[in-house]
């Protein structure tokens, strides 16, 4: 069952169609004989369609080696991955990334950025409806080094999302962000979401980020140990940043990765 509720996208932009991610028993190792590294073991994962999946563990446990499974960018050793019952092989186009860095080419202007997003089916006449989407209308001709931080990963988020995702995968896209900024991109993603609906795994290591955005909070232990606990969040979106609610979930994550308070 999907969990989207009523979302409604402006200037005539159509909801996108949210998928489900499956995982069934996951393993993903690198190198052979005495230099194979384990990162990844017998993960079991679903994403319901339009479901928000915040994805917390320590550094080197995986995360980011789960992303691109999903995506297609590296194929797992054992195991299956599929989006809405079919398998990913190879890169997915069913799946766009936004990566911790924006990634925009320099001598191409907002707009151009985003139209690298452009699918061979679709017309580039959506590329204002995403800019205003994510606030930046106003800016389609400026170049990268004219805008901020946080513009720049407004329009690598435009760029995915003209794709018409299925799936949204998110990198700890707003690591690189001052604190205000980074507050103000979650915003961003809640509205975006709520408007134009698509299933999003977010890798962070931000355990306030997670509460306030996701659906449910997957935590992976140390390399190779899999997933050690899930936390579901029960408060619906928008929500308030001082919740009370989320007090005993933050002690309880805080608590897996050392930190007691």
């Amino acid at each position: 069952m999907s969990l989207i509720q009523n979302p409604m996208a402006p200037s005539g932009l159509a909801p996108l169609a949210p998928a489900e991610v499956a995982l069934t028993l996951v393993s993903k190792s690198f190198g052979k004989g005495n230099d194979r590294v384990d990162v990844l073991d017998d993960i079991n994962l679903v994403a319901a369609p339009g479901e928000i999946l915040a994805i917390l563990g320590p550094s080197g446990c995986g995360k980011s080696t789960l992303l691109r499974l999903v995506a297609g960018l590296e194929a797992p050793t054992s195991g299956t991955v599929l989006l809405n019952n079919s398998p990913v092989v190879g890169v997915d186009a069913r799946c766009s990334v936004v990566f911790q860095e924006p990634r925009l080419l320099p001598w191409r202007t907002v707009s151009g950025n985003v139209r690298l997003g452009v699918r061979n089916s679709q017309s580039t006449s959506e590329i204002p409806s995403w800019l205003e989407l994510v606030g930046l209308a106003d800016f389609s001709g400026y170049l990268p080094k004219q805008i901020s931080g946080g513009m720049a990963q407004r329009a690598a988020l435009a760029r995915a999302l003209i794709g018409h995702p299925g799936v949204l995968l998110l990198d700890e896209p707003f690591a690189a962000l001052d604190a205000l900024t980074r507050m103000q991109m979650q915003d961003l993603m809640v509205r975006v979401t709520a408007q134009i609906g698509t299933t999003v795994l977010l890798v962070t290591h931000d355990v306030d980020e997670a509460l306030y955005l996701a659906d449910r909070i997957i935590v992976l232990g140390e390399r190779g140990q899999g997933i050690i606990t899930t936390i579901t969040v029960e408060s619906p979106r928008p929500r308030d940043r001082s919740d009370s609610t989320f007090i005993p979930l933050r002690r309880e994550l805080l608590a897996l990765f050392g930190v007691h308070i």
